[in-house]
């Protein structure tokens, strides 16, 4: 085997080399050399950057992919410093260095993961789904796609059901060993008076409403004792997932492990149905899936939770939703695409919100 380093570093894409990569793949056990490669942006992440690594070997041992997609801080400094504040660097690398073995969520494979003790620098180098191609907000998905993240969901947090033993990891937010969350509630309602203020000529009195009600509720809100606890991805969007195509790829990946938390499961299901369907069509099939997802949970060993435990985590799932979206919108550098997909999330989470009574949660 070529000497190479004896193990890769911690560097932003443009420092990377052959000899780098090379020992990505040599250090995960493929016996093959680099000799050059080509480097493009993929994605539309708010908090990090991707980027393609297309490869030419000098030796191409067996196993060595075409690709790699790597994942990098972001290389602007407001989003970088959020993804600092909020502890997603150092999650992410955590959740694939010790807690994607064990989950039986579909997620990339990943061939190198490591981070400085700061969490502000890190790398992931990951497997690339192509030709899986990444879902988006805006456009949603159809209900076939939808029933495949349901499932994907339940083994995620069948996988995790109860683990008290994530109590004892501090880079799991909502976790007993977690410091301090950096949400305080003068946070949340600060950054709501700037949302309001920023997007007032696109906001509707409902949604008004439900922003006043659940910031100036806030600290009752997130202390509260909820249903069964498990590992949540807690940004469970279709921006957040590859799903396969006709050319090839898994039925859908879970990528972006950067906000997960010990918290209610059906978290995730509210935050994705009311996000990702249009309200008619959520409406229509939301019984058939929710049915879906408790099934799913039995059949991977849940026991004592029943439909209506369900119902009531799911009912005030979409207050996540709602607060992803004007909380992220107002700590990440501002796009014309992020501000469509961010109302789109509100105005979803009101919809649901609505449809459930969840207010009567914050009485």
């Amino acid at each position: 085997m070529t000497a190479t380093l004896l193990k890769p570093d911690i560097r932003r894409p443009g420092a990377i080399d052959a000899a780098w990569l090379t020992a990505v793949l040599q250090n995960a056990g493929v016996d093959a050399v680099v000799s050059g490669f080509e480097a493009k942006n993929v994605g539309t992440g708010q908090i990090g950057e991707s980027v393609r690594f297309r490869l030419r070997y000098e030796r191409e041992g067996e196993g060595a992919p075409a690709s790699l997609v790597g994942k990098f801080p972001s290389p602007d400094e407001t989003s970088r410093g959020t993804g600092i504040m909020l502890g997603n660097y150092l999650r992410e690398v955590r959740f694939y260095q010790q807690l994607a073995p064990r989950a039986l969520v579909q997620t990339p494979r990943c061939w190198f993961a490591d981070t400085d003790e700061t969490g502000g620098e890190f790398v992931l180098m990951m497997e690339d789904l192509a030709p899986a191609e990444q879902g988006d907000q805006l456009r949603g998905v159809n209900l076939g796609q939808a029933k495949l993240v349901v499932e994907q969901a339940a083994r995620l947090h069948a996988a995790f059901w109860g683990d008290e033993s994530l109590d004892d990891l501090p880079w799991v937010q909502g976790s007993k060993a977690a410091p301090a969350s950096a949400v305080t509630p003068e946070l949340v309602s600060g950054l709501w008076q700037g949302f309001r203020a920023r997007y007032a000529e696109r906001l509707q009195p409902q949604w008004i409403e439900i922003g006043e009600a659940l910031t100036s509720r806030w600290s009752a809100f997130s202390e509260r004792t909820p249903g069964p606890r498990t590992l949540a991805h807690h940004d469970f969007r279709p921006d957040n997932m590859m799903f396969g195509t006709p050319a090839g790829g898994y039925p859908v990946t879970v990528l972006d492990w950067q906000s997960f938390t010990y918290a209610v499961g059906a978290t995730d299901v509210a935050y994705f149905l009311a996000g990702a369907l249009p309200p008619d069509v959520r409406r229509a099939h939301e019984a058939e899936l929710l049915a879906l997802y408790l099934r799913e949970l039995t059949r991977q060993g849940v026991t004592g939770y029943a439909m209506d435990d369900l119902r009531r985590d799911y009912g005030v799932g979409a207050f996540q939703l709602f607060l992803t979206a004007f909380f992220a919108s107002m700590v990440v550098v501002q796009t014309p695409r992020g501000d469509d997909m961010f109302m789109q999330m509100l105005g979803s989470a009101c919809d649901h919100i609505a449809d459930h009574d969840a207010l009567l949660a914050l009485a």
